[in-house]
């Protein structure tokens, strides 16, 4: 590509660039190359393969100042550019800064895709917001531009918020699986949380062996999400193991915040039982839970 003369190159070649020098080098290597750029070539493109190469390297502070220095120089966004935003603070946790991003994208009338919906979504399951899971799955059902792809997501969707109702439908659950990528997915954790609403222990199983297996780096949410699932269920031993397996992995830190948050959620939503067998399952790991209220006093 440097043989070329840098007027025969593309706005979304120097987009390539900044990826491959990301993938080579990394982050800190694709920011040297884009403040070098001359102010003429800092395009949408060029900016955006930077932002993602902040978001795949989890550098959030860097990430928020770039998209607001995208806004300040009024660059003709996309909803790629408020995709990756969302998609960094759910890989970081971060979950309650997702509905800040999707209230902005409202502001400025983009129009979201079924990708947007997904990350709204994984966020409220995974911060056990049902009233908003909820209030997303409306706003699709309203969304001019929905299909019949977005219909069947949807249709998923239902299926765990009225999973209580449901007898017998793992089987069709698993048939519709099968016409959604993994894209669309985003994450195996909204499919871990449709299966426990359905009480599909195997399958919870089956998808998290599929998850240790792929090269994605687990996160404190990858863990959460599978140990309320099988605390949900019943399954304290496999709860357990998921704890062991996070104790031992070296990608993320052990967060007991994070389970601190995942007891009070189950005491929030009258779990007493299960909040309990949680406190005494992680006593036995050494390490000790407090309650939101125990914590204040």
């Amino acid at each position: 590509m440097k043989t070329h003369h840098e007027s025969d190159l593309s706005e979304n070649d120097y987009g390539m660039r900044i990826d491959l020098i990301t993938r080579v080098f990394g982050a800190n290597a694709a920011e040297d190359f884009f403040e070098k750029l001359p102010a003429c070539v800092q395009s949408l493109e060029a900016y955006t393969a930077l932002l993602h190469s902040y978001a795949r390297s989890k550098m959030t502070d860097k990430a928020e100042r770039l998209f607001k220095r995208m806004k300040d120089a009024n660059l003709s966004m996309n909803i790629l550019v408020y995709n990756e935003m969302m998609t960094l603070y759910i890989s970081v946790g971060e979950l309650d800064k997702v509905p800040v991003i999707a209230e902005e994208l409202k502001r400025q009338k983009f129009s979201p895709d079924l990708f947007t919906y997904n990350l709204r979504i994984s966020a409220s399951a995974a911060s056990m917001d049902l009233e908003g899971f909820k209030g997303i799955l409306d706003e699709m059902s309203k969304d001019p531009n929905s299909n019949e792809g977005w219909k069947l997501y949807q249709n998923l969707a239902v299926i765990y918020v009225d999973a209580g109702q449901l007898v017998g439908s793992g089987n069709s659950l698993v048939e519709a699986e099968a016409k959604i990528s993994q894209r669309e997915w985003i994450t195996y954790d909204f499919l871990v949380i449709l299966h426990t609403g359905l009480g599909n222990r195997d399958r919870i199983k089956d998808i998290w062996k599929s998850m240790l297996m792929t090269s994605q780096r687990m996160t404190s949410r990858n863990y959460i999400c599978v140990l309320s699932s099988y605390l949900m269920c019943g399954q304290l031993k496999d709860a357990g193991e998921v704890i062991d397996q996070w104790q031992r992995s070296k990608a993320p830190e052990f967060d007991i915040s994070a389970c601190n948050r995942l007891f009070d959620a189950f005491l929030n939503a009258g779990f007493t039982d299960t909040a309990n067998s949680f406190r005494e399952l992680m006593l036995q790991k050494s390490c000790i839970l407090t309650s939101r209220q125990e914590r204040s006093s």
